[in-house]
């Protein structure tokens, strides 16, 4: 009794050599780019692990002039890739290189992830608009009439996109449809 310690495990605050040649596999990033990135991930999270509470803080700090909750609750789910209700660094710093390294094709799939609600992997009209909406919120802006309606928006988008006549779209009309219209791509992947 007593006599036998517990075995030491790493926790989830701490950067093993594993993690580490995982990201540098999966990113651009330098072994130096990844311990910053982790040292801030840690200052704002010290659990090691960002809450969807956070997650809303941090993106309102972005978005001072809008209502960034709609929108988290989205992106939140999409960044969440083993669903345990947190994003631990792992899933944080993939997510941010999904979105900001990766080629136009990655970052475009990303964004249908982010739109595809059901995750039947189709986008329907009332995805969209519920994304669209989310994104007026997010950056505040009220004026939503006529070309603006994020109904009318999604129907649009959608009947331009939509190759199979399906009244959907697949990763592959989306991706294609935001590669060829750069209205639309700014419209529903900005900054890709």
């Amino acid at each position: 009794m007593g006599g036998k310690q517990a075995k030491k495990t790493t926790t989830s605050t701490e950067l093993t050599p594993k993690q580490i040649a995982l990201l540098k596999a999966n990113t651009k990033y330098s072994e130096k780019e990844i311990r910053d990135w982790h040292a801030g991930f840690m200052k704002d999270c010290p659990s090691g692990r960002l809450d969807k509470k956070k997650f809303v803080d941090l993106y309102s700090q972005f978005y001072p002039n809008g209502k960034a909750d709609k929108y988290c609750k989205y992106a939140f789910d999409t960044f969440d890739a083993n669903h345990d209700g947190s994003i631990d660094f792992e899933e944080f710093l993939l997510a941010i290189t999904a979105t900001s390294q990766g080629d136009l094709n990655d970052r475009l799939e990303v964004a249908f992830d982010l739109y595809d609600i059901s995750n039947d992997n189709q986008i329907d009209q009332k995805e969209l608009a519920t994304l669209i909406t989310a994104m007026y919120d997010l950056v505040g802006d009220a004026d939503r009439k006529g070309d603006k309606d994020p109904k009318k928006r999604a129907a649009d988008i959608i009947a331009k996109l939509d190759v199979t006549g399906d009244k959907k779209l697949s990763k592959a009309e989306f991706v294609a449809g935001c590669k060829s219209d750069p209205v639309i791509r700014q419209l529903l992947a900005p900054g890709v």
